[in-house]
């Protein structure tokens, strides 16, 4: 069992009683209800934890939720993933404006969607210019994703199971399954939540030579001591693998994958760099302690400064926000006031998210509810897990993050 070294709140600008709120808003609120069936939260200030709370069960047979269990991260993998290529364009290996056609010739003369679908074939697809891999980390590429669920497009990628690749698809045959289907629009023109990050993922791959779960152990996860993170689990990781829900309208959770006898038991296919990653909360809190300090933690430089600062300003055009660009059916999506970078949304307008926020605050989340955020500003990491599907179901990352800045005491920006 993890045991974190808890540092006074009350030295690092917290009060101690207001921190404590919200283990009492969780359990009151969410936990004894049954909407969530275990959560884990850690706050830290300066990389220093100040609160961490764990409350609810990690299985349906009573299981109490540890410290140390692994949690399915989901759409958190997508930070890492950006990182990792943000590695290689530093080594000058690849560049954000190339075309991906170099590296992915499978994607190349991509067009987009002029008709079809389902019974029907599609039709010719509208030429379109080249995606750019800046396209892919900012999810202006035109991909999308089947849970989307709105139109021809997103039927094909359900019936080849892009969302949920681990099992079904190697990278090449997943870029070959791709490379049929159209865009839903053309390149740079709009913003789509979408598996760019799965194929950015796959050009990792092909550039570094390594499966993605060996460059990033390699190359993030060992030089950050994340020793519990990768796509497939650790020798002792089927005891700690959390159980995984589903919302139900009205009532309680609802189990829909048992952690003792889980898919994520067997070895990965495919290592989705979209979604794929198992991991615990205290290595992803390594990974934001890592993101909080510019890029490097305990003598372990992972990116430099000026890499990361281009990583969380807003890519989209116009300056505009998520909330008025967002082609998505998806949870973070309508966040008025929050851009988005190379794999992070950023706030850019504090007053429109109508929570408190720093300018320059990052963050992200993932499927099964979990979330973390980065302010550079205040010096505050937080690092939320729970196992409930869809992210959507519930209001609790806002809710969270009002109650975090509301134990803030020794506000920076004052």
């Amino acid at each position: 069992m993890h045991e974190f070294d808890i540092a006074d709140p009350a030295e690092l600008g917290f009060d101690p009683g207001r921190l404590a709120r919200i283990d009492s808003f969780l359990e009151e609120s969410y936990v004894g209800p049954g909407k969530l069936p275990g959560t884990q939260i850690l706050v830290a200030r300066d990389g220093r934890v100040v609160h961490f709370g764990q409350a609810g069960v990690m299985r349906a047979d009573g299981t109490p939720m540890r410290a140390d269990a692994l949690l399915r991260i989901a759409s958190m993998t997508k930070p890492v993933t950006s990182v990792a290529f943000m590695q290689l364009v530093e080594q000058a290996r690849v560049a954000l404006d190339e075309p991906i056609g170099r590296v992915l010739p499978e994607l190349a003369g991509l067009g987009v969607y002029a008709g079809g679908g389902g019974a029907v074939p599609f039709a010719p697809a509208i030429p379109a210019p080249p995606i750019r891999f800046v396209d892919l980390m900012t999810h202006m590429s035109g991909l999308t994703y089947g849970l989307q669920n709105r139109t021809s497009v997103d039927a094909a990628y359900r019936e080849i199971e892009f969302d949920f690749a681990r099992g079904h698809h190697n990278s090449d045959e997943y870029l070959a399954h791709l490379g049929k289907l159209p865009l839903e629009f053309a390149p740079g023109t709009g913003w789509n939540y979408s598996v760019a990050t799965d194929v950015l993922g796959i050009a990792i791959e092909r550039i570094s030579g390594q499966r993605l779960g060996d460059y990033f152990r390699d190359h993030i996860f060992a030089p950050l001591g994340m020793t519990d993170t990768g796509f497939d689990l650790p020798a002792d990781g089927a005891g700690r693998l959390a159980d995984a829900w589903t919302y139900q309208p009205g009532s309680a959770a609802k189990l829909i994958d048992r952690g003792a006898e889980s898919k994520l038991l067997q070895p990965a296919r495919f290592h989705s760099g979209g979604g794929g990653l198992i991991g615990t909360i205290a290595d992803y809190h390594r990974f934001a302690s890592m993101l909080l300090n510019r890029g490097e933690l305990g003598g372990a430089r992972i990116l430099a400064p000026k890499t990361l600062a281009l990583m969380t300003r807003n890519f989209l055009p116009g300056g505009a926000d998520l909330a008025s660009i967002s082609r998505s059916l998806f949870s973070e999506s309508t966040s008025a006031g929050s851009g988005f970078g190379l794999g992070f949304a950023t706030v850019i307008d504090p007053a429109k998210t109508l929570m408190p926020a720093s300018e320059g605050e990052f963050y992200w989340g993932g499927a099964y509810s979990t979330a973390f955020f980065v302010d550079p500003l205040e010096g505050v990491t937080m690092v939320f897990m729970t196992q409930l599907y869809p992210s959507s179901a519930y209001p609790v990352r806002r809710q969270l993050k009002i109650l975090i800045y509301a134990a803030l005491m020794d506000s920076r920006a004052l």
